[in-house]
């Protein structure tokens, strides 16, 4: 099973503003879920999850290993810590949030432990998140390529990050999209804007079709029903060539994430 093409965010959203957030989401038909332990918000959404009515089996859940948790004894506990707080057996897709090097637990160490909580059954999948190249190459010699279900990494118009997803696509590890939409920021810029109404479409519309058509998958969060309705829609825009390279030159190294002493070197 391959990761979702299109999932909603839940970063920095808790209490009833996600609960709504998810049940507003599940509504408008979306049925991929992203949350992280380090997001306080798992026992949230298993609320919001458990009071729509959408069957388990119809829901992609992910989440994401804090630092905390790295060491191969408390993985595998945080996992079921999670599960409970989410409400299920088991997640879709369980990533390592950042690679933290030098935090004491090894990379082989935490990805070793990872893989044996798939083989629990505690999580259908595997994956990484925020690794560059180098780890990336070190996590598929932990485990295997064929293990490594994505690495969800910050792409977005303004950071479009060529040498790493042009190494995934590589090794063939699909990627995720997170801050696809800079943070706002790109729904000020005035070359997304001329796309836009040429599309008769939303600046974040374009935003998210770009990333889909980059073969990326993404996971935009919003607070507002009509916004998500209105993101979802960009499953359907097609944007022609001259769109595409247009966003091609908006590229500036925009990164907007990059915690000290959680983020790799940057590719």
């Amino acid at each position: 099973m391959r990761v979702p093409s299109f999932g909603l965010g839940t970063f920095r959203l808790t209490g009833q503003t996600v609960i709504d957030s998810v049940r507003n989401a599940l509504a408008v038909g979306y049925r991929a879920i992203d949350t992280a332990q380090i997001y306080g918000n798992e026992a949230d959404i298993g609320k919001a999850i458990a009071a729509s009515g959408v069957a388990r089996s119809d829901l992609f859940i992910t989440t994401k290993i804090w630092t905390d948790n790295y060491a191969k004894e408390k993985l595998i506990p945080s996992l079921r810590e999670s599960l409970q707080k989410l409400g299920t057996d088991c997640v879709d897709l369980t990533l390592i949030h950042w690679p933290a090097p030098g935090n004491g637990v090894s990379l082989d160490e935490y990805m070793t432990a990872l893989a044996e909580a798939r083989s629990l059954g505690l999580t259908r999948q595997i994956g990484i998140s925020n690794f560059n190249i180098e780890l990336t190459r070190q996590a598929i010699a932990a485990v295997g390529k064929d293990e490594i279900a994505t690495n969800q990494i910050e792409l977005s118009p303004y950071l479009q990050n060529h040498a790493l997803t042009a190494f995934l696509k590589e090794q063939d590890i699909p990627v995720t999209s997170y801050m696809t939409l800079a943070y706002g920021k790109v729904l000020k810029d005035p070359a997304l804007a001329q796309i836009a109404r040429k599309h008769q479409a939303t600046v974040a519309q374009v935003a998210l079709a770009w990333a889909l058509q980059s073969g990326y998958s993404v996971i935009p969060s919003s607070t507002k029903r009509e916004n998500l309705a209105s993101n979802l829609l960009a499953r359907d825009l097609r944007l022609d060539d001259e769109d595409m390279s247009k966003i091609a030159r908006l590229e500036r190294n925009g990164r907007e994430v990059s915690p000290e002493g959680l983020a790799p070197v940057w590719d």
